[in-house]
């Protein structure tokens, strides 16, 4: 498929209570490669597989969650018309200027009908993956934890679930690659939604209240590294969540654990590739459990019930 618009999520800028801490577990146990800081004392850090300067933001804070995520597009032409569109639809748009983070351009920024708080840029500095671009090897040395290849997508939770997909879809241009619905289908609970040919860039859960943070996860490349995760997280002493195990909904193998501070993290494998000429894959409330985690095919309502 030819990319065009909205390209990838290109970097989450996290709320953390101890950057330190914090710091020390994105970097050491996750597996991502520290870029840097700036003078408002904001760690930047990527995987080891991104081009772009960075992908995840930390913020010291007095409560966790989810600042804003900020989406990669395609050019500047595209960001000032889905800007002009945004702002069309009824949304309130400003723009931040180049350089408010280290080596990216100027960025259009907007609310969600969830509360959650996106930005669109075009231009950032690519300093590369560690790897030539001309007759590169396939990884580079010095990995290290988890070593995730990229920053993959998040899971966000809030009241207008329409409202952020209506979004999505005719504003941004997003397609639903699977949804979860009651049984009568008469309500959308879940939207899982794709800007590539990824089972999905970006999710929404219904719930009450605005703007919660589920998880932010990262791709590994088989289940193998995932079972590697699970050992590293019991001998950093981490608090899992749950798995290894794997989704219905995505079809990927997974595992959740928690950053110091709370967030929940992820890092997963597989899924399958996604086009535009999809069906939408629909689940009903009732088959939620394996909807989910499909190996046990239980609801845990710890997963379901904690955000940040």
């Amino acid at each position: 498929m030819a990319f065009s618009g909205v390209l990838r999520p290109g970097h989450v800028q996290i709320r953390v209570m101890d950057i330190d801490a914090a710091t020390k577990h994105y970097r050491d146990v996750l597996g991502l490669n520290e870029v840097g800081t700036d003078s408002d004392g904001r760690v930047y850090l990527k995987a080891w597989d991104e081009h772009d300067n960075h992908s995840v933001v930390l913020r010291e804070a007095e409560s966790p969650g989810m600042d804003h995520l900020a989406w990669k597009v395609l050019d500047s032409d595209t960001m000032t018309t889905l800007g002009k569109k945004i702002s069309d639809s009824g949304i309130d748009v400003e723009t931040l200027p180049a350089g408010e983070q280290p080596g990216i351009g100027e960025r259009v920024r907007f609310t969600a009908p969830t509360g959650h708080v996106f930005d669109l840029y075009a231009e950032i500095e690519q300093p590369g993956n560690g790897l030539s671009i001309e007759n590169p090897e396939v990884w580079p040395d010095g990995l290290h934890g988890m070593h995730p290849t990229r920053f993959d997508h998040v899971l966000l939770y809030g009241d207008d679930l329409d409202g952020s997909v209506k979004l999505f879809r005719e504003v941004l241009g997003f397609s639903l690659a699977e949804q979860v619905v009651t049984q009568d289908k008469s309500l959308m609970i879940g939207a899982f939604l794709t800007c590539s040919n990824k089972a999905h860039d970006i999710a929404f859960i219904r719930s009450e209240g605005k703007g919660q943070f589920h998880h932010a996860s990262f791709y590994l490349e088989s289940w193998h590294d995932i079972m590697l995760a699970a050992d590293i997280i019991s001998r950093n002493d981490v608090e899992l969540d749950i798995g290894p195990t794997r989704h219905g909904i995505t079809r990927g193998g997974t595992i959740y654990f928690f950053d110091p501070a709370g967030n929940r993290n992820e890092v997963f494998c597989g899924g399958y590739q996604y086009y535009p000429d999809n069906p939408v894959l629909t689940w009903t409330d009732n088959e939620l459990g394996k909807a989910i985690f499909y190996y046990d095919r239980k609801l845990n309502e710890n997963f379901l019930g904690v955000t940040t």
